[in-house]
């Protein structure tokens, strides 16, 4: 993982190996420090990712939704083809397609109706 500040309103996190249960404390780590002064963006670039398990997976839904609180937004980029379809099947790119500040609204507002 590195991080890229050369745009301070959307700093760029790149990914790469495997973001599963052993490695995906610090990133969660790193999305926190970011999120904590609250940039406009901030950006995932999955270009070296090779594998994703779930809690790779809550580490994004979890950037997702503390963005949501603070007013960033989170974009996703060189999304490789399996975290792609694992995004779909799982409804993550649903929820990551929310507009700022209408995510945590529309999410909790149905969490009481399954």
């Amino acid at each position: 993982m590195t991080v890229d500040w050369s745009d301070p309103a959307a700093p760029l996190i790149r990914i790469g190996g495997d973001l599963a249960y052993t490695t995906a404390g610090p990133l969660r780590a790193e999305v926190d420090r970011i999120l904590a002064d609250a940039p406009p963006a901030l950006v995932l670039d999955f270009t070296g990712l090779t594998f994703i398990d779930s809690t790779g997976l809550g580490v994004i839904v979890h950037a997702w939704r503390e963005g949501q609180q603070c007013g960033t937004a989170l974009r996703l980029c060189a999304v490789p083809r399996f975290l792609a379809t694992i995004l779909d099947m799982t409804g993550v790119t649903g929820l990551l397609a929310r507009p700022l500040g209408e995510g945590l609204a529309a999410t909790e507002s149905t969490a009481g109706t399954a």
